[in-house]
């Protein structure tokens, strides 16, 4: 299996994107995160337009493009991907199968239900310098 920050660790060291970071100024940061912002949009929407015109080519290329940016994103901020994921793994996996009754389900699939005491995923201590971008 790939490893997908790993990947997107190495793929910015290659194209000097964290050297452009390291020297951006406060304002440039911003902007690179507008940018993100605005690609991950314009991923979602050529994704669904490839899921809307039937186009498996195209969709799991919009989804994997989808990772990567969303994957380079936390990269660049050095927040560690793989602890986020941790974090969120171990929160959706603490859940109980259940039915919420304030939701459809045509499908019958079992819901994920917050049981008494659950603890959603804490980032706290792991969100690098994600502030500088916002």
């Amino acid at each position: 299996m790939s490893d997908f920050p790993l990947d997107m660790y190495q793929m910015h060291l290659k194209f000097g994107v964290r050297d452009w970071v390291e020297k951006a100024t406060p304002d440039q940061k911003k902007e690179l995160m507008k940018l993100r912002m605005r690609m991950l949009t314009e991923e979602f929407a050529e994704t669904m337009n490839a899921y809307l015109q039937g186009d498996e080519e195209e969709m799991i290329d919009g989804l994997i493009d989808l990772c990567v940016i969303a994957i380079g994103t936390l990269d660049i901020a050095n927040v560690d991907p793989n602890h986020a994921w941790d974090e969120i793994y171990r929160a959706n996996t603490s859940k109980d199968v259940g039915v919420k009754p304030n939701r459809p389900n045509p499908l019958g699939l079992p819901d994920l239900i917050k049981p008494e005491g659950w603890k959603g995923p804490d980032h706290s201590d792991n969100h690098g310098n994600l502030k500088e971008f916002l």
